[in-house]
């Protein structure tokens, strides 16, 4: 059996060949942190990772969680088809969820916010501007970055893809994704812009003033505090329409049968 090339493809996949082709992105590390077993079940038999990929959909949104009770997944993920048939990750992310939880994504009577795009839960971001986290983590990452572009990587290669595209929700994974060889399809002049300001004689530099928690001065050369100043709304607009592209240098593992301080 041919591999699928499109989530599309993969949708119409029996379930078991489905969950086993998915279950690809994830990577081994987060197994071996948690202690979860390679079915992705728990003790009791109770599926650990669960997906929305119906047949007749173009788009799969998948979550893997350390128990079958738990309350945030350990990672997530919204994949879908561009126009063209490419892969385009709309949406992905990982949780320590052993550390302690930020509300940076909901308000106090219990509204998303779409990770503080939306709306903000100031408080909430305050506490994670302060124990070391970046705007949108709820948790501090697993440090399983590397390990999750290989896998998606090789995932990818067994498509036949030769790019995958990327949304950045915010500065900082921009930032990340360039030091990975990513490329800019659009917002190359934006994220400029914002290295501009922030540089010697920048307009942005007289608005670290201290006037919120978020505009430190210390953000001028750091990329975190920089992506919090941002998130503050230092430039006047929102950080969006950031997409960016990645080629899939080579297939890293087999294919089933079917700059500045941090």
């Amino acid at each position: 059996m041919s591999f699928p090339s499109t989530i599309a493809g993969l949708n119409q996949l029996p379930a078991d060949q489905k969950r086993e082709t998915y279950a690809q992105i994830i990577p081994p590390g987060l197994l071996s942190q948690y202690k979860i077993g390679q079915d992705l079940k728990d003790s009791q038999g109770q599926d650990l990772f669960i997906m929305h990929c119906p047949a007749g959909s173009s788009s799969a949104e998948l979550a893997f969680y350390h128990q079958a009770d738990a309350k945030d997944p350990l990672l997530f993920g919204h994949i879908t088809d561009t126009i063209h048939g490419q892969l385009h990750i709309l949406l992905y992310g990982m949780n320590d969820v052993l550390s302690p939880r930020f509300d940076v994504d909901r308000l106090p009577d219990g509204t998303k916010t779409n990770f503080g795009i939306n709306q903000r839960n100031l408080e909430a971001e305050q506490k994670a501007l302060e124990a070391g986290l970046a705007p949108g983590q709820i948790y501090r990452g697993p440090h399983l970055f590397k390990e999750s572009l290989f896998q998606f990587e090789s995932f990818a290669a067994c498509m036949g893809q030769d790019l995958f595209f990327v949304e950045p929700l915010f500065y900082h994974v921009a930032i990340i994704f360039e030091k990975y060889n990513f490329h800019y399809q659009t917002g190359k002049k934006f994220m400029s812009r914002i290295n501009d300001g922030f540089s010697k004689d920048g307009d942005l530099l007289p608005l670290l003033d201290n006037s919120s928690p978020f505009r430190s001065p210390k953000a001028a050369s750091q990329i975190r505090l920089r992506s919090w100043a941002v998130h503050d709304n230092i430039l006047g607009e929102p950080f969006t329409n950031v997409t960016m592209y990645r080629f899939v240098e080579k297939e890293t593992t087999p294919c089933q049968d079917y700059s500045l301080d941090w």
